[in-house]
């Protein structure tokens, strides 16, 4: 497939005919990147939802579309509303949501920080203007985990509105200092959060984004602090990767495979603890040398969080794991998950 990277198309109020009859039929219309624009009754203001950086995160466009066709007339939010809806391509792939980033391409999501101009990265800089062309009060990223767990929001800086936004969607929020060349790390001189809304096969996911989207487009002013709920903050985590060419597989034994076999429950650790001592899974003669761990300065500090029995895996200290997935692609792609230190 040939794809045009300066291609945007924009819709305006669309209407039921452009809409399509469900999400799945919208999508495989669409031909790339799409952006629309809905008239709100502040016109002077304007609030932005993203959607589908990632083409196996649908919970946004599902909650989009839901909110776009409830009735038989367009919704009427307090502010102008611009939806962004990234990588159709990768989305519209057979099967339909299932290729996180086109095949063979890149992941869009690390690319809003570099200064090439083609590509993939011509597409994130063309996005990015979409964004600051109408100097949005907030930019609000929807995507799924990778593996199965609750929601929670991402975002590089605390703030009462960042906490007011959190609240309209989950009850958790992870203060990120991680520079991955993501749209979230971007400043457009107003909050911007990502919001994980779960799995993506989960029908709660899809409801957390659409009750979230309903709150954010009927809120009046997102700048008086009126939290819907109370919102835990977890600072700074890291991420444990895999390094260039390591194995990696599942299972709840050890079945002494190449590389990394973690065990096959491990999505059942996000948001939980996991204690010093706890064993997660099993390498092979590499060691922890399969691993890598980096903090803020780009030191391995894996030692400090993992250590070996025999050939397992284990816990160094107790940890807060969360985006533990169970699919290798992601896994080895991205990483295995994040994790903080806990109690």
């Amino acid at each position: 497939m040939d794809i045009d990277f300066s291609e945007i198309t924009y819709l305006k109020n669309p209407n039921g005919l452009t809409l399509k009859a469900d999400y799945q039929q919208f999508l495989l219309s669409l031909s790339g990147p799409t952006i629309i624009d809905i008239s709100g009754k502040n016109q002077e203001k304007c609030r932005v939802i993203v959607t589908l950086l990632h083409g196996n995160e649908p919970s946004g466009l599902i909650a989009l579309h839901r909110w776009l066709t409830s009735d038989s007339w367009l919704p009427v939010p307090e502010t102008n509303i611009r939806i962004i809806i990234c990588s159709v391509e990768a989305a519209s792939k057979s099967p339909i949501l299932t290729h996180r980033y086109y095949p063979g391409g890149l992941d869009i999501n690390r690319c809003f920080n570099s200064r090439e101009d083609d590509g993939y990265y011509l597409r994130a800089s063309m996005l990015k203007q979409a964004i600051t062309e109408v100097s949005p009060e907030c930019v609000i990223d929807l995507h799924n985990t990778p593996g199965s767990g609750p929601s929670f929001a991402v975002s590089t800086i605390i703030t009462p509105e960042v906490l007011t936004l959190t609240s309209f969607f989950c009850d958790s929020i992870i203060l990120s200092g991680l520079k991955l060349g993501s749209l979230m790390e971007q400043n457009f001189h107003c909050p911007i959060l990502t919001i994980e809304c779960g799995s993506a096969n989960d029908e709660q996911s899809h409801e957390t984004a659409f009750q979230g989207i309903s709150q954010l487009t009927t809120c009046c002013c997102i700048y008086h602090f009126d939290q819907k709920m109370n919102v835990d903050i977890i600072s700074k985590p890291f991420r444990l990767q895999l390094k260039h060419n390591v194995e990696l597989s599942f299972s709840e034994h050890d079945e002494g495979n190449e590389g990394v076999t973690l065990k096959a429950t491990i999505e059942q650790f996000n948001f939980g603890n996991a204690r010093k001592g706890q064993m997660i899974g099993w390498v092979d003669d590499r060691g922890l040398n399969n691993f890598q761990l980096l903090n803020d300065a780009h030191e391995d500090v894996l030692t400090e969080y993992f250590t070996l029995r025999d050939n397992q895996l284990v816990c160094a200290t107790n940890m807060k794991i969360f985006m533990a997935t169970a699919n290798v692609n992601v896994a080895k792609d991205d990483c295995l998950f994040y994790l903080v230190k806990a109690n």
